[in-house]
């Protein structure tokens, strides 16, 4: 016999052993739950990378009210309600989204994810940072406060027993709170100058201007570095070629976090934002951010060259990002100078009784016209 037809007769051998009754049972069962677990876990992934899409932060200070043991819906709301409230409906989206919570997972499909667990890293970051900046709005003691921004730092990776997720959840009950008594009758609320709320658009500038570094070690090309204001020597190390993708979500998510607490504050400190004459870099600071969540109709994130044939998707977002930190820091000096208490004093001095002459003058008139009424009927 040839050594060919050994080995087919050795093959078939070995098939007709597994097609027995006795293995024919076992393996092929195992191989289908196989391709359809593989199956499930892909629909599943795809399913569960697809972004949440913004929400509106009015809606969901109304939903979260209406939610409050004691329906304190009706009552007004004290200055920072609607960006408590967007801060808990942010981080309620973290857990709440296709997939839930899946930096820490340790199970197909997230395991294998990589692009929304990085979309998550940049949601908590920015959740983190206002959340700080939340105790120094509120007047520096709140235990409530205090507590979700302790719950927030918890590790992003963390799946042991408390997990990320529970911690999470810790921190919006305590904002919850918050809102509670931000609905009674006499709460303080939100501090009137806007001291805290430069310190945190300086925080916001130092996170854009890290976010725009790292994106132009994605880029590729060092020439492009110079048009973002980032001296070539001075950019980091290259970013391997697996990793673009994950600074690209990351950077994305961050701009998604930001760009809701930006509206929950506008609505907080609209007098303020008048005062300071800031509202229109604020607007223009909230559309630059809008730019950064527009959809991707790749289904990679492409690291081109300007004429070319392929995208470089990383400098299209640190175009936005790099725009959006001079903004930022812009606005954290002029906002840090006003107190509203000094626009609502200097309303109230505008609207004074009129001039003692002006009013002499009009008793005047009324007197001539007096005379002229008796004269005529005389």
């Amino acid at each position: 016999m040839s050594l060919l037809g050994r080995r087919k007769a050795a093959s078939d051998a070995r098939r007709r052993e597994l097609e027995r009754p006795d293995y024919g049972w076992i393996w092929k069962p195992l191989l289908a739950l196989l391709l359809i677990y593989l199956l499930v876990t892909l629909a599943l992934g795809i399913w569960w990378s697809r972004e949440p899409p913004p929400f509106d932060v009015e809606q969901a200070t109304g939903q979260q009210r209406q939610a409050l043991e004691g329906d304190q819906s009706g009552l007004p709301g004290a200055r920072g309600t609607v960006a408590s409230a967007t801060l808990k409906q942010v981080v309620d989206t973290l857990t709440d989204k296709p997939g839930g919570y899946l930096r820490n997972d340790i199970a197909p499909p997230g395991v294998w994810l990589d692009n929304m667990p990085n979309w998550e890293l940049g949601v908590l970051r920015q959740s983190r940072d206002f959340s700080a900046a939340m105790v120094g709005l509120a007047g520096g003691e709140n235990a409530h406060l205090e507590e979700a921004e302790r719950r927030l730092q918890v590790g992003s990776r963390d799946w042991l027993y408390p997990s990320a997720e529970q911690r999470f959840s810790q921190a919006s009950q305590a904002l919850a709170a918050y809102l509670s008594e931000l609905g009674e009758d006499g709460a303080d609320g939100f501090v009137t100058h806007g001291e805290q709320l430069g310190d945190w658009l300086e925080r916001v500038e130092a996170r854009l201007d890290d976010l725009t570094r790292r994106l132009s070690a994605s880029i590729g090309e060092r020439d492009a570095s110079r048009e973002l204001g980032i001296d070539a020597d001075e950019r980091p190390e290259a970013t391997p070629w697996y990793r673009v993708d994950d600074i690209f979500f990351e950077a994305r998510g961050s701009g998604w976090a930001l760009l809701h607490f930006l509206r929950g504050v506008e609505r907080d400190y609209a007098d303020l934002l008048e005062a300071a004459e800031a509202r229109a870099d604020w607007q223009q600071l909230i559309a630059e951010l809008e730019m950064t969540q527009r959809r991707i109709w790749s289904p990679v994130i492409l690291n081109g060259s300007g004429f070319g044939l392929f995208a470089n998707h990383s400098l299209v977002m640190a175009n936005y990002t790099v725009r959006a930190r001079d903004l930022a820091g812009s606005l954290a000096s002029r906002v840090a100078a006003v107190e509203v208490t000094e626009v609502h004093q200097a309303e109230e001095e505008q609207a004074v009784e009129p001039p003692v002459e002006e009013v002499a003058d009009d008793d005047e008139a009324d007197e001539a016209e007096e005379l002229d009424d008796a004269e005529s009927e005389s």
